[in-house]
């Protein structure tokens, strides 16, 4: 299975089968992180041929999604004498994607990178799209460029050492494009109709339509944050420990829905329809929030806050978005209290 993205810097292919041969006739950098490379690194390097290979390994965990764990892997580059014709392939998952992009977009002004996702998570979002970045004190991917790799290749083998929690949290962001986009994939999620393959390639095509639409973000690429806003909010209030991001997100999805009805937009059966399909994936749909006023002033560090107007992106119905600006806060307010 394969799908093309089209940016108007870059076109380039999603593979969605067994990992074929890689040829790269320059000095090569995997770079991936002990979990992956314990369980992996013989599968990708038995089908990888370069002029010379380099393995770096950064620690493994979202707290290490830093400036300093970019400096200390550039450095290893610099140590081997890479240059401007140097691959990078990020082997791993999210934040080992975000992390080699942003290496890729910034390293002697920008080399090749390639993206072969080992979770649920990344095969069908982060490494699609070329969103890259690191984390700081004021939030998630605050740092960051937008820089599109050359190739996805995209192999259902590394899903079979993934944790039941890092499935599900991939399965949030599937939901999350259904819900957004196409009903019918909805209902197909909902009675079990697809094989994970079909699953993917279906998830990965609605977001290789949205970036070909929109690489940076300036309009409907927004409509994918559907969940994050209120997610990235529960991360940053659990200091990135207590949930994986697509587990932030499931809540996050559940709060936007309330947003959606207290606006008068999404019916009750939708919202149920929908809070059911996470649970089925055993994805959490609650958080108590210890002060609703706190929790909506986190809000405005959000990088997706522009001018202090917070935008939220809710379901009109099932496959349907609306993007709502200038929301009384007070309404905001009374969704955030339902979760005290």
């Amino acid at each position: 299975m394969k799908v093309t993205v089209n940016t108007p810097n870059k076109t380039y292919d999603i593979l969605i089968d067994k990992l074929p041969n890689i040829e790269i006739d320059s000095k090569v950098a995997i770079i991936t992180n002990p979990k992956v490379s314990g369980l992996h690194i013989n599968y990708l390097t038995n089908r990888l041929k370069a002029k010379e290979l380099q393995i770096i390994t950064l620690p493994d965990g979202e707290e290490y999604k830093n400036m300093d764990t970019v400096m200390w892997a550039m450095d290893r580059l610099f140590d081997a004498k890479f240059d401007r014709n140097s691959t990078l392939i990020a082997f791993g998952g999210g934040v080992v994607g975000d992390m080699t992009g942003f290496m890729a977009s910034i390293f002697l002004r920008g080399v090749k990178f390639i993206q072969i996702p080992t979770t649920l998570l990344s095969m069908v979002d982060s490494s699609v799209g070329g969103k890259t970045g690191v984390n700081n004190k004021y939030g998630k991917n605050l740092i960051g460029s937008f820089y599109q790799p050359e190739a996805v290749y995209i192999d259902t083998h590394f899903l079979s050492t993934l944790d039941k929690r890092e499935f599900a949290a991939g399965m949030a962001e599937i939901i999350k494009m259904a819900v957004m986009f196409d009903k019918k994939f909805f209902e197909d999620l909902k009675n079990g109709n697809l094989s994970l393959e079909e699953t993917i390639k279906r998830a990965v095509e609605l977001k290789a339509q949205v970036v070909s639409q929109d690489e940076k973000e300036k309009g409907i690429r927004s409509v994918l944050n559907y969940g994050h806003t209120f997610g990235h909010v529960i991360e940053n209030l659990t200091n990135y420990k207590t949930y994986l991001h697509g587990e932030a997100v499931a809540i996050g999805m559940v709060m936007a829905n309330e947003l959606s009805r207290e606006l008068g937009y999404l019916s009750e059966k939708e919202a149920d329809e929908i809070k059911e399909l996470l649970k089925k994936h055993n994805l959490p749909t609650s958080f108590k929030i210890n002060n609703a006023e706190d929790f909506y002033n986190h809000f405005f560090l959000d990088k997706k806050t522009l001018d202090n107007n917070i935008k939220f992106i809710i379901p009109e119905k099932i496959g349907q978005y609306k993007i709502v600006k200038n929301v009384d806060k007070e309404k905001v307010l009374n969704v955030l209290r339902k979760f005290e």
